[in-house]
């Protein structure tokens, strides 16, 4: 009970920005983490690259919302990466390539995330 109330309070004091942050880390270690395992072991690689798949194709989603009020260019841009993401997964299973390029791109995300955003004074 008293990890639930934890969870739930995390949660409450985490700003968006704060939870993509977190969400992308989570992600990013997975992908890193089935870069170094053997080839043989398919369900650690699969879990990944199925994770982060799901991740952009959320974003996709979300972007394509005409309610999103976020710059038609950034939507999409976010797409297309979401679109690179699935291709470059399957490359990634059928051994065509390999994690570096999906593991960069959360980076240079996570790094847009982190940068503080002005406040309107």
């Amino acid at each position: 009970m008293s990890h639930q109330a934890y969870k739930t309070a995390a949660t409450r004091a985490e700003t968006p920005r704060e939870m993509e942050y977190r969400l992308f880390g989570q992600v990013t270690r997975a992908l890193m983490h089935a870069a170094t395992v053997d080839e043989s072991d398919v369900a650690t690689r699969i879990d990944a690259l199925d994770w982060n798949r799901r991740l952009w194709s959320a974003l996709a989603t979300d972007c394509s919302d005409p309610g999103n009020t976020m710059a038609k260019p950034l939507r999409a841009q976010i797409i297309s990466i979401s679109l690179f993401v699935g291709r470059h997964s399957s490359e990634i299973m059928r051994g065509e390539d390999d994690f570096d390029a999906l593991i960069d791109i959360n980076r240079m995300i996570m790094q847009g995330l982190a940068t503080e955003v002005p406040s309107a004074a």
